[in-house]
């Protein structure tokens, strides 16, 4: 047990250095938000893209958004997919959501891949999409037994890297 004294002044430290060092890039996510409302989306790149190369998982999934439905980009799949991907694997329950859809139907690759659609639909789920756990009954339907089994070995391997706590 941490003596009371100790604790309180280093996880005040901690906590201090945490939001003053995420404040710039969550305002910087939240203004591009904003343009993208406004339809400004080269702006919103400008705004998104320096958050997103230093690795944003934010960032990286507005930038799919972008790809996905070409605001303010040439559409384009596989890049959405790939800026999907990016921000999956920091965590990002939207975008793991996204990439479960983009397996599920093909898009951006050569063919459907029901195995990791499920996979990315239960973890986006265990992070906390609301919607996940919808998309993740009705792919299982088309789903063989075995291709089931091999989707909850993946999410296992997954599940500790990506939500060790969960």
């Amino acid at each position: 047990m941490f003596p009371r004294p100790v604790f309180r002044p280093l996880f005040g430290t901690l906590l201090a250095v945490f939001v003053l060092s995420a404040t710039p890039a969550h305002a910087e996510i939240e203004h591009a938000r904003d343009l993208m409302e406004a339809n400004k989306f080269e702006e919103a790149m400008k705004k998104l893209w320096p958050a997103a190369r230093s690795g944003n998982a934010d960032a990286e999934e507005l930038i799919g958004v972008m790809y996905a439905m070409g605001l303010g980009v040439e559409q384009d799949y596989t890049r959405a997919f790939e800026w999907y991907l990016r921000s999956s694997m920091k965590g990002h329950p939207g975008a793991q959501s996204g990439v479960g859809w983009y397996y599920e139907v093909g898009l951006g690759m050569p063919e459907p891949d029901l195995v990791r659609a499920y996979m990315w639909y239960v973890l986006s789920a265990i992070g906390g999409d609301p919607d996940a756990a919808i998309s993740q009954e009705e792919v299982i339907k088309k789903m063989t037994p075995e291709q089931i089994k091999h989707a909850h070995e993946l999410i296992d391997d997954y599940r500790v890297w990506l939500y060790p706590f969960r």
